[in-house]
């Protein structure tokens, strides 16, 4: 049985961290990418999917658990879609734990390569807590350089469900939202709970109140700060079929409900900071 506290472990060639606390939780943090890519509460079974067939090379990005999108969520501006935060390597920059909580913060600031492909100077910090039924990710960032800049951003949270159909997102009721599945119409969403059975792929804009994921005898509370907007994304039968690290049936068995960043970019002045943060609950 694996030790309370923070350990160093390997992770298929990759260097992660293993969060344990004494009630039972359990995450699963890769450096490459700063990736959160395994949270089990108490309750027991891991909430977050990841792909049996995810790259663990460093290669590309890691299909599943929380990437961070940054400095561009999806295809929003001339970077490679959802930014190169997601196959940077992170360092430690604290660890703290007892046997009640477990919290690592991660680092990530502008290099050589960086510059390449975005001119600016920047900190990013990604925080990880964990605590009894509770998974907290504040993800902030600096503008360290003496230029202004935007940037969009999310935390892409692949979520494990154990039937999608059978799934219900509850909160969204009301909110308008950005159909990509539909050439990027905008709608309003006029139902009490949110069904995956088809292609998904929305950002729902300004989201001012918490979500709840029910599914079977379980549920997720779902709830973000600073980030104003909720993506909800799952690839269906032909997209996940295509992806060469997805599973013909992963579709079945996730659900991204991402916080994100999305509809206005964020801009930052040299010196100012932006944060947001995404907390999950398992009830």
């Amino acid at each position: 049985m694996a030790r309370t506290g923070i350990e160093r472990v390997d992770l298929k060639g990759l260097p992660a961290l293993r969060l344990a606390t004494g009630s039972g939780a359990s995450a699963v943090v890769s450096l490459f990418g700063g990736q959160v890519l395994s949270w089990t509460p108490p309750s027991g079974g891991d909430r977050l999917y990841l792909s049996p067939q995810a790259a663990n090379d460093g290669s590309r990005p890691i299909r599943g658990g929380i990437p961070v999108c940054f400095p561009q969520f999806a295809d929003l501006g001339p970077l490679t879609p959802h930014g190169f935060a997601r196959t940077a390597n992170w360092s430690v920059l604290t660890e703290r734990s007892d046997k009640d909580f477990a919290l690592i913060t991660l680092g990530l600031s502008d290099d050589e390569s960086t510059r390449a492909l975005w001119p600016h100077g920047f900190k990013a910090e990604l925080s990880i807590l964990i605590e009894e039924s509770r998974l907290d990710l504040e993800f902030e960032v600096t503008n360290s350089g003496d230029t202004e800049f935007e940037f969009t951003a999310a935390l892409h949270t692949y979520l494990a469900v154990r039937e999608v159909e059978q799934s219900r997102l509850e909160g969204l009721h009301g909110y308008s939202y950005r159909d990509k599945t539909d050439g990027n119409r905008i709608k309003r969403d006029s139902g009490d709970v949110v069904l995956i059975e088809a292609e998904t792929d929305r950002v729902y804009h300004d989201v001012q109140r918490p979500l709840l994921l029910r599914e079977y005898s379980r549920s997720l509370g779902i709830n973000a700060e600073g980030f104003a907007d909720v993506v909800v994304w799952n690839p269906w039968i032909e997209r996940s079929a295509a992806l060469a690290d997805l599973p013909n049936d992963a579709f079945r068995h996730l659900l991204c409900v991402e916080a994100a960043a999305a509809q206005h970019p964020l801009r930052l002045a040299p010196g100012d900071s932006w944060w947001g943060r995404q907390t999950l609950v398992a009830l």
